[in-house]
């Protein structure tokens, strides 16, 4: 069970950075002033590097480590495992992502409006709900 709380915490860490980083993303687009641009870029830096990234490879850790421990077959009947972890295959890729739109901020090369970043904040959410639903009711 601590394997299986660790790997939460981490997750719940993880997605907050992912909801919380694009939400800056959108107030970075919309700033003009060179103090605003700079202050938007170390809040950006620090959340992805100093929480979110790291919660993300705490996350795989304590999953690959419970998928090892409690010796779940990867090629049996459950089929919502396959699935969740190919949820969590998507997730990284949305991750890396934001490290991209991190780059073009800082590097100021961002061409994307706030209202991009509007709609992408809202793509971690439904990543939520599917992989908590499915760890959840194993519905297959």
């Amino acid at each position: 069970m601590w394997l299986k709380a660790f790997h939460l915490i981490f997750m719940v860490t993880w997605f907050a950075g992912l909801f919380y980083l694009p939400r800056l993303f959108v107030y970075h687009a919309m700033t003009s002033d060179a103090p605003g641009i700079a202050r938007f870029k170390i809040m950006e830096r620090k959340l992805f590097w100093g929480i979110t990234t790291p919660a993300m490879v705490l996350t795989l850790i304590f999953g690959v480590w419970m998928l090892a421990d409690y010796d779940w077959a990867l090629y049996g009947t459950s089929r919502w495992l396959h699935l969740k972890l190919t949820l969590v295959g998507f997730l990284v890729g949305y991750h890396v992502l934001c490290w991209q739109w991190l780059r073009d901020f800082a590097e100021d090369r961002n061409s994307r409006s706030h209202l991009f970043y509007r709609w992408v904040n809202e793509v971690p959410v439904l990543f939520l709900f599917a992989i908590i639903l499915l760890a959840s009711l194993k519905p297959f």
